[in-house]
């Protein structure tokens, strides 16, 4: 088996195609443990499909499956472009959130994402008000003036509270900095890009930020997302870092 690994602003992914659908949970914790395998934040299987270019499996690091990731989403669309399953430099591909449509040039992909679904605007833990936003996957998103300190203990008593990821956001005129705590990760990762949109999503909605913004996550890479007749995209560049082969 050939996999192949991808760093998307810091959110790396191992990605390789399969025929048949399996139960490839034991599989990803191991190949995405740090010390004891490849090392990455999620795994992504790219399987046949009779209408789009490919679905996907996408599995968490700790094994468990999830229905989207931006970033992720990015990294697929440029490594089906390269092993010639998407073509003209678009990818349409199915995952558990819906179709995702994606447009590659270069290391620059631009994903459309899933329409936002603001679940819950008056949330209140920690005397802090926090909205819960689904972008594919649930996101619990505060407002603060500053991103330090991140509270490891409470993000993840949050995340286990709510079963999301729990983002804090800082917009700034026409930058948006975002700090994620990811859920099948159970830590803050660099970046998290259907976290950087619920973000966006709030900040928008309650007029702290224009139609189009540079967002910055805990990498410290510039991001862009915006939003057009109701199509939030996300786009940013992709890096393959490397490719192995698998031994018995």
């Amino acid at each position: 088996m050939t996999l192949t690994k991808y760093s998307a602003n810091g959110n790396d992914f191992i990605l390789f195609i399969a025929q048949d659908r399996a139960d490839r949970s034991d599989m990803a914790s191991k190949l995405c443990h740090r010390q004891d395998g490849v090392g990455a934040d999620g795994m992504v299987v790219l399987l046949p499909h009779e209408e789009y270019d490919f679905e996907w499996e996408f599995y968490n690091s700790d094994g468990s499956l999830a229905d989207m990731c931006g970033n992720a989403s990015r990294a697929v669309a440029h490594f089906a472009m390269e092993k010639g399953i998407s073509t003209d430099g678009t990818a349409e591909f199915l995952t558990g959130a819906g179709l995702i449509r994606a447009t590659v040039n270069g290391l620059y992909v631009v994903s459309d994402m899933p329409t936002p679904n603001i679940i819950d605007k008056k949330i209140v833990e920690d005397g802090e008000e926090w909205w819960l936003i689904n972008t594919g996957v649930p996101h619990l998103v505060a407002i603060r003036d500053e991103l330090e300190p991140f509270d490891i203990e409470q993000m993840r008593r949050l995340r286990h509270k709510y079963e999301c990821n729990v983002n804090i956001c800082k917009p700034m005129k026409d930058t948006l900095y975002v700090r994620t705590y990811e859920r099948g990760v159970e830590d803050e990762t660099l970046a998290c890009g259907t976290g950087m949109v619920a973000c966006f999503v709030r900040c928008h909605e309650e007029g702290m930020l224009d139609d189009s913004v540079k967002t910055i996550p805990t990498s410290e890479d510039e991001l862009y997302i915006s939003v057009e007749d109701g199509i939030y995209r996300f786009g940013g560049k992709v890096t393959k870092t490397f490719v192995a082969e698998t031994v018995d």
